[in-house]
């Protein structure tokens, strides 16, 4: 029984990492192809892009703990 337990808890903190693995490359990748598009407004769009990863990030760390 605790094993049971124990291997969901495991699969549901990593579902919750490759949720945030997938939002921060998403997040770049789209940073990215908007720099390429307007090149002058770089600075904000890096600014914005941080702020995204950070956010997602911190759910992934959340999922991390809170699921086991």
């Amino acid at each position: 029984m605790f094993i049971l337990a124990e291997i969901t808890g495991n699969i549901a903190s990593g579902l919750g990492l490759l949720g945030a693995a997938i939002g921060v490359g998403l997040i770049g990748f789209k940073a990215a192809e908007t720099v390429g598009r307007n090149p002058g407004a770089s600075g904000k769009i890096l600014v914005q892009a941080i702020i995204g990863m950070a956010l997602a990030e911190g759910l992934g760390i959340l999922a991390l703990f809170l699921a086991k």
